[in-house]
């Protein structure tokens, strides 16, 4: 999924890596270039523009096989002033059957098959989340790590002068999961080691929207939120970039 919105200023473009968080609204999923949704707010109001590049599930991995492997983000990090890698959150989530079981679902035939199995999944991914105590993640907190980490040095390699911002993940509130995040804190403090070595600033996504999922004010999902989340973390972005921009256009490493 991918958009462009705003108008030109002194951010210019802001691409933005991320999963169902930056596309999901208060009841379903919107067109990236929906002027709601946080990465089109937080450029908005830096006066430039988001490119989203996003699909529900992604995790660090898939955002460095998007970075890899999509020609036309080959294009895009040739202009943008600033990245943000917004995953996270996936990663640190139950996943009771392996990610290639989990998402090969999808291939399986013929159609009665695949609903039959998917459905009896959705149903047991609840409990077994609970039974297994959120173990295993959809990710290993080591190879989130390991992908971001390869993210950021080929950003680095490329545009060395290039603001870089990740992210911490948020809290949820899903049936879905069994209402387990046990895996969030173990994600979150890789995550945040990993930044502190390598300098990239980091938001905390469950700081800034947890009241708001918490409280119910978000999708009925329990994962996604409202219009008010996503206001919530486009400020919070801006705040986070606002200071990196200013020193990269100061001439600190500018273009």
């Amino acid at each position: 999924m991918r958009a462009v919105h705003g108008s030109s200023g002194s951010l210019g473009t802001l691409l933005v890596f991320g999963d169902s968080l930056c596309f999901h609204g208060p009841d379903s999923a919107y067109a990236a270039d929906e002027p709601r949704l946080w990465p089109n707010l937080a450029a908005a109001e830096l006066g430039g523009e988001a490119i989203i590049v996003a699909q529900r599930g992604w995790t660090a991995r898939d955002v460095w096989w998007a970075m890899i492997g999509d020609p036309r983000v080959w294009a895009d990090l040739h202009r943008v002033d600033a990245v943000v890698l917004a995953v996270g959150g996936m990663d640190s989530l139950p996943s009771p059957l392996p990610t290639y079981l989990r998402t090969g679902l999808r291939y399986l035939r013929p159609e009665w098959l695949r609903r039959a199995v998917r459905g009896a999944y959705r149903a047991a991914q609840p409990r077994l989340s609970v039974v297994l105590r959120g173990r295993p993640l959809v990710l290993p907190t080591t190879l989130t790590v390991r992908y971001l980490d390869a993210a950021v040095t080929a950003l680095r390699t490329l545009r060395a002068d290039l603001p870089i911002v990740g992210v911490l993940p948020p809290h949820h509130r899903a049936a879905s999961y069994g209402f387990v995040h046990t895996g969030r804190a173990r994600t979150a403090a890789a995550i945040s080691a990993w930044a502190e070595r390598v300098e990239v600033p980091i938001l905390d996504q469950a700081e800034v929207t947890g009241e708001h999922v918490m409280s119910g004010g978000g999708n009925p999902d329990g994962m996604h939120w409202g219009w008010e989340g996503h206001a919530q973390m486009a400020a919070a972005m801006a705040g986070v970039l606002r200071p990196l921009l200013t020193v990269r256009h100061d001439g600190h490493g500018a273009s």
